[in-house]
């Protein structure tokens, strides 16, 4: 079963589409006439998506893409990344999201060995792949019978496998130096507190300035922007047990739910609230 909010934005006619299967175990997304700016941030967990209409211009890890109809979008988790319209045109785009969990279980029923997977390519121009995402999501739109939302699923996945996935251990990824993952693990660990930059420049030996441009450097976002997406990552795991925004607001260490709600929305697209009620059903009860 999957419980399902359809969320409309009525300034400049966007639409957010939300929709958690419980079957599956992953979001389903659908943004269209989207003009907003999405800034630099990374995500816990896979994204598979594909531009439906418009363009847009994509930054991910130090590249940069001119994406249209038709291209496929891949993002391992921790893939920084940030996109902005082409020539102020709308953004039409579908995409499911999936945790790391699901995707070691589906690479070992797919190539018979568990592994963590590793997408080699982040876009993939006028793919056919996106046949098999829009298959996948329309099957989860429609309350298809498990077995159909199942199959598609394998489908797609298996099609990604064979032709963008390496084991992450085969992969020549450059690590962050043991000072700044440091860090990175301290700010993992205390998000609910007030961190200044005093406290990160006493962890370490770095000056301010060397601090925020090797951190930026390696890690591909600004210290600041680092703690707000793992604030935020929290804040989803929240909302979706049932935790009030403005619990979960105090509680991943956010100045106000004003400020929050703001920052909620420009991550994710959603405010904390239509966010939330993808995960309730109409009669306020949790989905099990």
């Amino acid at each position: 079963m999957n419980n399902e909010r359809r969320i409309s934005m009525s300034q400049i006619q966007e639409q957010r589409h939300v929709y958690y299967d419980h079957d599956l175990d992953i979001e389903a997304y659908n943004l269209s006439g989207i003009v907003q700016k999405f800034p630099n941030h990374f995500h816990e967990y896979y994204v598979i998506g594909f531009v439906e209409g418009g363009s847009r211009h994509l930054w991910c890890k130090g590249e940069e893409y001119d994406l249209s109809v038709g291209d496929l979008i891949l993002f391992n988790p921790r893939d920084n990344h940030y996109c902005a319209p082409i020539n102020g045109e709308i953004l039409d785009y579908r995409a499911v999201n999936i945790n790391p969990e699901i995707m070691v279980k589906m690479a070992g029923e797919i190539t018979g060995k568990e592994f963590t997977p590793y997408f080699i390519h982040n876009v993939i121009y006028q793919s056919d792949i996106t046949r098999s995402l829009n298959d996948l999501y329309n099957a989860i739109l429609n309350h298809a019978p498990k077995l159909e939302k199942e199959e598609a699923f394998f489908f797609l996945l298996d099609q990604v496998f064979q032709e963008h996935v390496m084991p992450f251990d085969e992969i020549s990824v450059s690590e962050p130096d043991q000072q700044i993952k440091l860090l990175c693990t301290y700010m993992e660990e205390h998000y609910s507190k007030n961190i200044q930059l005093d406290d990160l420049v006493a962890m370490t030996n770095f000056s301010k300035s060397y601090l925020l441009r090797s951190f930026t450097r390696q890690i591909g976002v600004s210290p600041y922007r680092y703690l707000q997406t793992i604030r935020i990552d929290r804040a989803k795991k929240l909302l979706e047990q049932g935790i009030l925004p403005i619990d979960a607001a105090v509680m991943t260490g956010f100045a106000d739910q004003s400020h929050f709600t703001n920052f909620f929305k420009e991550f994710i697209g959603l405010t904390p609230k239509q966010y939330q009620r993808i995960f309730i059903n109409p009669k306020g009860k949790k989905n099990e």
